[in-house]
């Protein structure tokens, strides 16, 4: 890349209002040879995966679905950063909904790749997360800083020249605000504020078996255009559709009564490892780093305990968080086409008009399919592509709230173990939970189709 994009990267970022430098001009120094990012640590990823978790956490708006959208850029960004170092990959440019193109390294310039992702990941965040407090601001800002500490094998000063970071550095954060460009027109930028600009309040629509407000809150629907938003990797939300749900009816002896019935019944009686289950997968925005980061996290363990590469980590949390983000809009698009009502709606209309979930409110969304079982089931068919399908793996994302560290024999049983957790803390139908599954599958598949190699 050129040194003369600097003026435009330093003028991209004061228009996006970060709080970030573009690179001190360059001093000269020795032509160094570039070595290919599978020759570094993923030290700089660990940590700002980690980080980025936490503030998903801790960031107001985060909701499942922006969450994951958040994720969804933050991998592209780190892959596309560094995938000139990755001799025999491609960008995804060219495969990716209405990505035409991206910058691109010169040859003839070698570039730091932990440098590179570095900044990359460091404008990425901040990007994502504008909302931030003012302290988690300077987090970011501290923890770019401190990598060539943390990692100094990673950053060692006799190879890596003031022009080679400065260059790297230039290039990371022009990939990241690209990136961003494109990010901004896929109809979910502003999904933290309180009503989309551009669309009216949504009305749900009336009708027998459809989705109302539901106790104790009786709050508003969360996201119903977040369907309508153009994914990554589908062409449209309808791209991977889920199978049709039974019809409704009221009768007893139907099938949809029957579910119900086993909601309501297993909610009374509950045995421990139920309750434990749908404890453990609640993944509550506010409280966790949400269903999505729940993922991204057992996946950060992984690539941390195999000492994976720059390069392999960056690979995988692009298919991971590509295949996660996609599948909250499809599961969305779902939701609200069918608008399908929930089980305490059902059961107190039905059979006992005193009953509430007792471990958990029912989120404020339509039933059918449901989001963890979708986007559980896309993210467990790409670890297990990635990793291997019957790799047992140890689940430490939330030891400190005192549930775990959990072992699994596969990330498909962990995967069928969030999707059943949701009916046991009585806020789905079984058939919720089943047809978010090929759902989800439709979304790896096609994530799993993209051409990381030529």
């Amino acid at each position: 890349m050129n040194l003369t994009l600097k003026p435009l990267l330093a003028a991209l970022l004061a228009a996006a209002g970060l709080g970030l430098a573009a690179p001190a001009p360059a001093q000269p120094g020795p032509v160094v040879a570039a070595k290919p990012a599978s020759a570094y640590s993923a030290g700089v990823v660990y940590d700002w995966m980690y980080l980025d978790l936490q503030f998903i956490q801790q960031t107001p708006g985060f909701s499942p679905p922006v969450a994951a959208r958040a994720l969804g850029y933050l991998g592209l960004a780190l892959y596309e950063s560094i995938v000139p170092g990755m001799p025999g990959y491609q960008s995804l440019a060219g495969q990716l909904n209405e990505l035409s193109s991206l910058p691109w390294a010169q040859p003839d310039e070698p570039l730091h790749w932990p440098t590179v992702a570095n900044a990359a990941l460091a404008t990425m965040t901040f990007l994502m997360f504008p909302t931030a407090t003012p302290e988690n601001k300077a987090r970011m800002l501290t923890l770019e800083r401190s990598m060539p500490l943390k990692y100094p094998q990673d950053f060692d000063p006799n190879t890596v020249t003031p022009d080679i970071t400065n260059r790297s550095e230039t290039f990371g954060k022009l990939m990241a605000m690209a990136i961003m460009t494109w990010a901004r027109t896929d109809g979910g930028h502003e999904a933290w504020g309180p009503i989309r600009r551009s669309q009216a309040n949504y009305v749900p629509p009336s009708g027998t078996g459809k989705w109302s407000a539901t106790p104790p809150a009786f709050a508003p629907a969360l996201l119903p255009y977040w369907g309508l938003n153009r994914p990554m990797v589908l062409k449209a939300g309808a791209d991977c559709p889920a199978p049709p749900p039974p019809a409704y009816s009221e009768e007893k002896g139907s099938a949809f009564f029957k579910q119900a019935q086993e909601v309501y019944d297993i909610s009374n009686a509950a045995t421990q490892e139920q309750r434990q289950f749908a404890l453990y997968w609640a993944d509550d925005a506010g409280k966790t780093p949400t269903p999505a980061g729940h993922w991204a996290y057992l996946t950060n363990d992984i690539l941390k305990a195999r000492k994976a590469s720059l390069a392999t980590a960056a690979e995988t949390f692009a298919r991971l968080n590509l295949a996660m983000s996609d599948a909250f809009v499809a599961a969305w698009y779902t939701k609200y086409t069918l608008n399908v009502l929930r089980p305490v709606t059902y059961v107190q209309l039905v059979i006992d008009s005193n009953w509430v979930p007792t471990l958990m409110a029912t989120p404020p969304f339509p039933d059918y399919p449901s989001g963890h079982s979708v986007q559980s089931s896309a993210a467990s068919a790409v670890l297990g592509q990635v990793f291997g399908a019957n790799t047992a793996f140890v689940d430490n994302t939330h030891n400190d709230r005192g549930w775990g560290p959990r072992s699994f024999k596969s990330f498909k049983a962990a995967a069928d173990e969030a999707a059943a957790s949701r009916i046991y803390a009585g806020i789905h139908y079984r058939f919720a939970s089943d047809g978010g599954k090929p759902q989800g599958q439709c979304v790896a598949d096609k994530v799993l189709a993209l051409k990381f190699k030529p």
